[in-house]
C-alpha cells in the first residue's frame, strides 16, 4: 500500500503544480491586458502555455523539488523553488530581447514574463506553506488536547541568541509541555526591548528577581548554547531567592553526540555547574583525526573511568585497531561489549586483553603480537588515601608498571606514547602523587634518547569517576545524611571526564620529546559548596542535611597546586592545553634511588619506600610517620 500512496502523493504534486503553471501564465496575460488580449498576444497565450507549463514541470523535477516534503517546507526549500523557476523565465526574457521580429509568437511582453514568474513563485510556495500550516495546526491541536489538563508554567527563556530562537520555535509546537513563555532575558544591552519570535527581551540576568515578581514567573530555562559552568552557576545564584525552578537545554556536544533535540529541556545537574566548559574540539577535528586514523592504538587501564572514555572517543577517529588492556576482566568485558554495540558498523578491529602492567613478559608478548602505533597509558592506582595504606602496591603499579610499558614502547618503536598523570604529582604529599611524579620523570628521561614521541598530561579531578566525591555525596544524600567533608576550606579542581579525554587526545597529537602538558581546569571549587549544590539539585534545602567535617585523610592536601602558571607555562595550538616546564633532577641519583625504591616495594618495606621517596628530589613532603 505504501508505494501506491507515495505515487499518488507525487502525482498530486505534479497536477497541482501544472495547474499553478497554467493558471499563472493565463493570469499574467489577463492582468497585463486587463482582459482577453488582442490577436497576436492571444496566439501567444493559447499556443505557448503547454510548452511553458511542461518546461517548468521539468525544471522542478530536475531541481529535485518533488523530493521536498511539503509539511516541512523551509526557507532553504523556498530558495530551491526560486532557482527551479528561474531558468524558464530567463529563456523567455532572452527570447524577448534577442530573437528577431520574424518570431513574434516567441517574443512575450516583459510585463507578462515578470508577472508569470511572480505568480508561479506565489502559487508553488503558497500551496506548500498552506500544507505546512495545516499540518502544524493539527499537530498543535493534538498536543493541546494531550496536555490540556496540565497547568501552564509561566516561563522565562534566559538567553536570546540562536539557541533561544530555536527553543521558542519548538515550544510553540509542543503545547503538551504546558510551557507559556513570557519573554527573554539576555545580558547583551543591544537586545534589550527587541522582539524575537513575537516575544520581548525584558532585561538582563541581574533583573531576573524583579521580572519574576512582576510577571509571576514559575520557571526559567537557560537557552544559552554551550553556556560555561561559570555562567550557569551565576544564573542559578541569581535565581536562588526567587523560588523559581531553573532548567537548561542540552549543550552542543549532547545534541551532536547523543542526538538529543534542543527542546529536550532537563534539570540542571552537577556537570553543568562544574564542568560544562566547551572544548573547541571540532575546530581541530581534521588534524586530530588524521593523527589517529588507521593507527593501532593501545590503551592501558581501558576499563577505568579515563581509559574507557579514551576508548569511546578514539573509536570515532577511525583507528585501524583498538587494543584494550586491563587486569580487571569485568571492566574489560563491559567496555568491549559497549564498543561492539555502539560502533558495530565501524571497520576497526577491537582486541580486549587481560594483562597486569607489572608483568613485563606478558606485556612483551602483547607488544610483539599487536605492534601498537600509539599508546595511552591510563592504568594506575589513583585513590589517594587508599594508597597510603597500600604503599608497595602503589609503587609497583604506578612506577614499575609505567616503566614496563614505556620501555617496551621504546624497544618496539611505538610512534606516540601519552602518560596520563595527575595534579597530585605537583609538590606531592601522597604516595600516589609521588609515584605519578616518578612516572613523569621516567617518561622525560626516556624521551631524551628515544625515537618514540613521549609526553605526559596532568589534570585534576574528573566528575563522576570511580572513587570521586560526587558519587559519595549522592549516596549519602539518598541515605538521608550526614554528608561527610574532610575540611570546610578544602578545594579541588574539577573537569568532566569527556572534556578531560578530549584534551588528552588533542595533547597526544603534539607530544614530541617528553613534554608535560597541563590542562586548564578552570577555577577551584570548594567541596563544601559542591555538597550544597548537590543537596539543592536533589530537591532539598541546604539545612535538610547535616554536613560533618571529619578531617583531612592521609596524603590529602587542603588546596591543590595551581597547574597553570602564566609565567612558566607555554601555550599550544589547543586553547586549554599548556606546556609545563620540564622536571629538573639529578639523573644519577634518581636512577640509583629508583632501583632502591622498586626493591623496597617488592620486599614490602614501607619504611624504606618513604625514605627513598624523600631522597629522590621529587618535592615529596609527607607527614607520614616512618615507624
Amino acid at each position: 500500500m505504501k508505494p501506491k500512496k507515495v505515487l499518488l502523493t507525487k502525482t498530486n504534486q505534479f497536477l497541482i503544480d501544472i495547474f499553478i503553471f497554467i493558471f499563472s501564465y493565463f493570469a499574467a496575460f489577463f492582468i497585463r491586458f486587463e482582459g482577453i488580449p488582442d490577436t497576436i498576444n492571444l496566439k501567444q497565450l493559447l499556443i505557448l502555455f503547454p510548452y511553458v507549463a511542461l518546461a517548468r514541470l521539468l525544471c522542478f523535477y530536475f531541481f529535485s523539488i518533488y523530493s521536498i516534503v511539503w509539511r516541512y517546507i523551509s526557507i532553504i526549500d523556498a530558495i530551491s523553488i526560486f532557482k527551479a523557476s528561474f531558468p524558464v523565465t530567463t529563456i523567455l526574457f532572452l527570447g524577448r530581447i534577442f530573437l528577431p521580429n520574424k518570431f513574434p509568437l516567441l517574443k512575450l511582453p516583459l510585463s507578462v514574463i515578470a508577472l508569470e514568474f511572480l505568480l508561479v513563485l506565489i502559487g508553488t510556495l503558497g500551496v506548500r506553506m498552506i500544507r505546512r500550516l495545516t499540518s502544524e495546526l493539527s499537530e498543535r491541536v493534538r498536543l493541546e488536547d494531550k496536555g490540556g489538563s496540565l497547568k501552564k508554567k509561566r516561563t522565562l527563556l534566559i538567553g536570546a541568541g540562536d539557541a533561544g530562537n530555536m527553543v521558542i520555535k519548538e515550544l510553540r509546537q509542543r503545547k503538551d509541555l504546558a510551557i507559556e513563555v513570557e519573554g527573554f532575558i539576555d545580558d547583551d544591552p543591544r537586545k534589550f526591548n527587541t522582539v524575537i519570535q513575537g516575544l520581548k527581551v525584558l532585561g538582563n540576568t541581574t533583573q531576573i528577581p524583579e521580572i519574576v515578581k512582576k510577571l509571576n514567573i514559575d520557571e526559567g530555562i537557560i537557552t544559552i548554547a554551550n553556556a560555561s559552568s561559570k555562567d550557569i552557576r551565576r544564573i542559578v545564584d541569581v535565581c536562588k531567592g526567587t523560588k523559581i525552578k531553573v532548567k537548561i537545554v542540552p549543550g552542543l556536544f549532547e545534541i551532536l553526540d547523543d542526538k538529543i533535540k534542543i527542546t529536550k529541556i532537563r534539570e540542571i545537574n552537577i556537570d553543568d555547574l562544574l564542568g560544562r566548559s566547551v572544548v573547541s574540539f571540532k575546530h581541530h577535528l581534521p588534524e586530530v583525526t588524521n593523527h589517529y586514523k588507521n593507527k593501532r592504538i593501545l590503551v592501558t587501564g581501558a576499563g577505568g573511568s579515563i581509559g574507557s572514555e579514551l576508548c569511546r572517543q578514539l573509536a570515532t577517529l577511525w583507528p585501524k585497531e583498538l587494543i584494550l588492556i586491563d587486569k580487571d576482566e569485568n571492566s574489560i568485558f563491559e567496555i568491549d561489549s559497549e564498543l561492539n554495540s555502539e560502533f558495530k558498523e565501524s571497520k576497526y578491529k577491537l582486541s580486549p586483553l587481560i594483562a597486569d602492567i607489572r608483568n613485563y613478559e606478558r606485556l612483551k608478548f602483547l607488544f610483539e603480537k599487536y605492534q601498537p602505533d600509539v599508546i595511552f597509558h591510563a592504568a594506575a592506582h589513583k585513590h589517594v588515601p587508599l594508597m597510603e595504606y597500600n604503599i608497595s602496591e602503589a609503587i609497583l603499579n604506578n612506577v614499575l608498571g609505567t616503566g614496563n610499558v614505556a620501555h617496551l614502547a621504546d624497544n618496539y618503536r611505538v610512534e606516540n606514547f601519552v602518560f596520563i598523570s595527575t595534579d597530585k604529582a605537583v609538590n606531592p604529599t601522597s604516595i600516589m602523587g609521588g609515584s605519578k611524579k616518578i612516572g613523569e620523570i621516567i617518561i622525560q628521561e626516556l624521551a631524551s634518547k628515544s625515537k618514540t614521541r613521549f609526553s605526559c598530561v596532568r589534570f585534576g579531578n574528573v566528575l563522576g569517576s570511580r572513587g570521586s566525591v560526587i558519587p559519595l555525596f549522592q549516596k549519602q544524600i539518598a541515605q538521608g545524611g550526614p554528608i561527610t567533608i574532610t575540611h570546610p576550606d578544602v578545594e579541588r579542581y574539577f573537569m568532566s571526564i569527556s572534556e578531560a579525554v578530549q584534551l588528552i587526545i588533542q595533547a597526544g597529537t603534539i607530544g614530541n620529546c617528553g613534554e608535560i602538558f597541563v590542562l586548564n581546569m578552570g577555577d577551584p571549587i570548594k567541596i563544601k559548596d559542591l555538597a550544597k549544590d548537590l543537596i539543592k539539585l536533589s530537591g532539598f534545602a541546604e539545612d535538610d542535611f547535616e554536613i560533618k567535617y571529619i578531617g583531612l585523610r592521609p596524603g590529602e592536601k587542603l588546596f591543590e597546586e595551581i597547574l597553570i602558571d602564566e609565567e612558566r607555562t607555554k601555550v599550544t595550538q589547543f586553547e586549554k592545553v599548556f606546556i609545563a616546564p620540564p622536571i629538573e633532577i639529578n639523573n644519577e641519583i634518581f636512577t640509583k634511588k629508583l632501583t632502591d625504591l622498586l626493591k623496597a616495594a617488592q620486599e614490602c618495606d614501607e619504611k624504606r619506600i618513604v625514605v627513598c621517596l624523600k631522597e629522590m628530589d621529587l618535592g615529596y613532603n609527607s607527614e607520614r610517620r616512618e615507624d
